[in-house]
């Protein structure tokens, strides 16, 4: 509907569709989430922490809060598949302002993590620079590699990009399989593998503040797999291929992380785990694998570490992108990210600008002097994968609401128990991950760094109250679009002959805008 304040304009075009399938956008998934990065720097501290085999069933115990609220997720997918992923689903469970704060939370998140991610890629091809050309590259040359490469895939067809992602992530898995099998038939000690491996022998010695980092831990491992409802327009099944994808994602991810952990404790032995966890801390994996396999297989598992991370930025570049996209498409942000590419079918506007912050903040960081630390990268992962939690938080309570308010086909386990477990569960290590973030951030208590990264995750909801509250008062019929995917849909009441025209609902009406509330029937 045009009003005398917008002026016309074409209908935008949408993603190429009919593209990705279920196990392409399970590769996204997978690859977003960094399995191979979690195994290097994030299992070690836990080890050394004393976690034992709790720390391979804390992912177990995870993998099941998240493959809940898989549920609801899929069956939200099916109702409103679009590139904004958890932006539409939000704006018809909680409204127009929620679906902002998601957007806002969404972008801050991955753009944290992938900053994170360049910042340990520089780390990681260090030693092979080193071993292969006897060169000592600076973090800032390798981040600008990576980006280069990065930004030139950003472009290509999804098809194409989806195809790089799956050889990496297959590279990766089969590495990481490998390294553990490795591990497994040569344990410590040379004989049969103890239980210690995988049943808590002394459970006096578990305490809750361990436990609920553990969970608080494996939580923000799994930070990325849902970005696989990025994809769903460009999907062969559009309303079921990403929801199939989130938890096949879950799935793999899990066996991956749990085993390769579990093989890490089989090999150093439950008594010495902890002590050669602390001294080798992210060389424990490789070191490990240097005594049990020949060295071209240690710089393998090295090489796989860089391409795994190359990897893990290029899926978070595209989700990003989508989520510009959608955002583009509705014109919540400036119209020309919601244009494709007339040849690749790509968000090549949307992917450009997301180049273009990554590469600012890099320079950013370089001309500042920053040096990228494991500890800059821990703050940035941590701080990325809370705000994701907070958004799959939210997320499942716009199911509970949206699914019960317009009934469809799902039955009361999709509409009402999983999204109420899921509920509890997220909100429960939401409580962990807050209560334990100085630990996480590996700072101590009162760190004004735990402010500042809280600071930062407020500052997410009231971005998105500030931009609802701008767009409602300045531009209302792009409010009225907010997750309707660039169509403006706006019921009026049907004219009866001999009355004056009936006058368009005003915006505060309740209900005036949200078709699914009319018409029932079209919410699904």
């Amino acid at each position: 509907m045009g009003t005398t304040e917008e002026p016309p304009h074409p209908a935008p075009s949408g993603l190429a569709p009919g593209r990705l399938g279920a196990v392409s956008a399970t590769f996204f998934g997978v690859a977003a989430a960094a399995p191979i990065a979690t195994v290097v720097t994030v299992i070690p501290p836990v080890l050394a922490a004393g976690a034992g085999p709790l720390a391979a069933l804390s992912v177990a115990a995870v993998t099941v809060v998240l493959l809940l609220f898989g549920t609801p997720y899929a069956a939200m997918i099916r109702r409103t598949p679009g590139a904004g992923a958890a932006y539409p689903q939000l704006a018809r469970g909680l409204g127009r302002p929620a679906a902002l704060i998601g957007a806002w939370l969404a972008l801050a998140g991955y753009h944290a993590i992938q900053f994170g991610l360049y910042a340990v890629l520089g780390q990681a091809a260090a030693p092979l620079l080193d071993s292969w050309f006897g060169v000592t590259a600076p973090w800032w040359l390798v981040a600008g590699a990576g980006w280069l490469l990065v930004s030139l895939g950003g472009i290509l067809r999804v098809e194409f990009a989806a195809g790089v992602i799956a050889l990496l992530t297959v590279a990766e898995t089969a590495v990481l399989a490998g390294l553990a099998a490795a591990n497994v038939l040569r344990p410590a000690g040379g004989g049969p593998i103890p239980t210690g491996t995988y049943l808590i022998t002394d459970p006096a010695r578990i305490d809750r503040p361990l436990l609920g980092l553990l969970l608080a831990v494996a939580v923000l491992a799994f930070a990325g797999f849902e970005t696989t409802a990025t994809y769903a327009e460009e999907a062969r099944d559009p309303r079921r291929t990403p929801g199939r994808a989130a938890r096949g994602a879950v799935l793999l991810v899990a066996v991956l992380l749990a085993g390769v952990t579990w093989s890490l404790i089989v090999a150093a032995g439950p008594p010495g785990v902890a002590g050669r966890a602390a001294a080798r801390g992210p060389e424990l994996l490789f070191a490990l694998a240097d005594e049990r396999l020949v060295p071209w297989a240690v710089t393998l598992g090295r090489l796989m570490l860089v391409t795994g991370l190359l990897a893990a930025i290029l899926a978070m570049h595209h989700a990003i992108t989508r989520y510009l996209f959608a955002l583009g498409r509705e014109r919540v942000l400036p119209g020309v990210l919601g244009n494709v590419s007339s040849r690749t079918g790509a968000p090549r506007a949307a992917s450009l600008t997301q180049s273009l912050i990554a590469g600012a903040a890099l320079t950013g960081a370089f001309l500042a002097g920053a040096a990228a630390s494991a500890r800059t990268a821990r703050w940035l992962v941590v701080g990325g994968g809370l705000t994701v939690l907070v958004l799959l938080l939210l997320t499942a309570v716009a199911a509970l609401l949206h699914l019960n308010r317009s009934p469809g086909r799902e039955g009361v386990w999709t509409r009402f128990f999983a999204p109420v477990l899921s509920i509890v569960s997220l909100g429960v290590l939401l409580y962990l991950a807050c209560r334990n973030l100085a630990a996480l951030l590996v700072v101590r208590p009162g760190s004004p760094w735990v402010a500042v990264v809280l600071g930062a995750l407020a500052a997410c909801p009231l971005a998105g109250l500030a931009h609802a509250l701008v767009l409602r008062t300045a531009r209302p019929v792009r409010y009225a679009g907010i997750g309707l995917g660039g169509a403006v849909l706006v019921i009026t009441p049907r004219p009866v002959p001999g009355d004056p025209p009936a006058p368009i609902p005003r915006q505060r009406t309740p209900g005036a805008h949200r078709p699914e509330r009319v018409h029932p029937d079209g919410a699904g």
